[in-house]
């Protein structure tokens, strides 16, 4: 039986989180209207506020900051403001878990070569396996959040290394939460709010059964609360999480034509959602995610843009369609090394 989708945002009925009232509107829609009407004299995020934090750690240490770089468009644009606008030298870093595509690297490359950074790029077959068994034990822990919560304790770990205390990400306004103190004291990444309920559950259900049990990953952090403790306990560091795209006007029909100019950026070749530079990976997790709750984050980010007035729901409709060839998928279960 097809799931009914908030006539608002393009969030699915997927109880016992989200639900529809009688006009159609989900709970969540619902929750951010009565929010936003609450705190509507509450100042949002400024450039001023970004000034402030920049400059207060500039000139410290041998890099200001540490650039996280994919290669896609908002971490492209996040990077050229920094070094460009700001001002600031960052050594930047870009890691592939062996299923990020080579034009996304090639990129990465071009970028940092054209703007003269120090980079560092990081390649591993470390989360193989345990994407492996994601697939195999049809769990329904999306890969993706996992697969964050890797890449950001690395991510702290070589900030720890350089005494680096500002990481800058390229995350836009939809991966972010309302509240600004939340934002600066949780790394963004915050998959506490209802929508993320079932797959944080199921993140925790299959780390217990099926990561832990591993001595490869008997460490691997749960949540980003978890990734945080890691972080200040091993390593060391108390480095703060910052996105350009949070404090400034922020869309891609402005910054990219901008990077398209100045660094000769392109979109990839292929990647989900459309407009995007993803792994391979995702095209395999945001088809599952939407098997399971009928859903994936990607729907979330959008559906908090929508909120915002960033995007209209036809085109998150539209760059969320999955209308991919099937032999994308055939492909990724081959380099896992299993059978469909």
């Amino acid at each position: 039986m097809e799931k009914k989708q908030c006539v608002e945002c393009v969030l699915v009925e997927s109880a016992p989180d989200i639900f529809l009232d009688s006009n159609g509107v989900c709970n969540i829609c619902n929750d951010y209207k009565k929010q936003t009407s609450e705190v509507s004299g509450e100042p949002d995020f400024l450039e001023t506020d970004f000034l402030k934090i920049l400059n207060k750690y500039r000139g410290q240490g041998k890099y200001d900051c540490l650039c996280m770089l994919s290669g896609g468009k908002d971490s492209t644009a996040s990077l050229y403001y920094i070094v460009e606008k700001y001002k600031m030298n960052p050594l930047v870093f870009t890691f592939n878990h062996g299923f990020v595509p080579k034009d996304h690297i090639a990129s990465a490359q071009k970028t940092v070569e054209k703007l003269g950074v120090d980079w560092i790029y990081f390649e591993t077959d470390f989360m193989k396996e345990m994407f492996k068994k994601i697939v195999q034990t049809k769990s329904k822990v999306v890969i993706c959040p996992v697969c964050s919560l890797w890449y950001m304790l690395k991510t702290y770990e070589i900030a720890s290394q350089w005494n680096i205390p500002i990481i800058i990400s390229g995350w836009t306004k939809g991966q972010t939460t309302s509240s600004k103190k939340s934002v600066l004291s949780k790394c963004a990444c915050d998959q506490d709010p209802e929508e993320y309920s079932q797959m944080a559950n199921a993140t925790k259900e299959f780390m217990e059964k099926h990561v832990h049990t591993d001595p490869r990953y008997k460490d691997f952090p749960t949540s980003m609360e978890e990734v945080l403790q890691i972080a200040r306990k091993k390593y060391k560091t108390k480095a703060i999480v910052l996105s350009p795209h949070w404090f400034v006007p922020s869309h891609p029909d402005i910054y990219v034509p901008i990077i398209k100019e100045k660094l000769g950026w392109d979109y990839p070749e292929m990647s989900y959602p459309k407009k995007s530079t993803n792994c391979e990976l995702n095209f395999l997790a945001s088809k599952l995610a939407v098997e399971n709750y009928g859903y994936s984050h990607y729907h979330i980010e959008m559906s908090n843009l929508i909120r915002m007035g960033m995007i209209t729901r036809e085109e998150a409709l539209s760059l969320l369609e999955i209308d991919f060839d099937e032999s994308i998928i055939d492909s990724i279960y081959k380099k896992l090394g299993i059978s469909r």
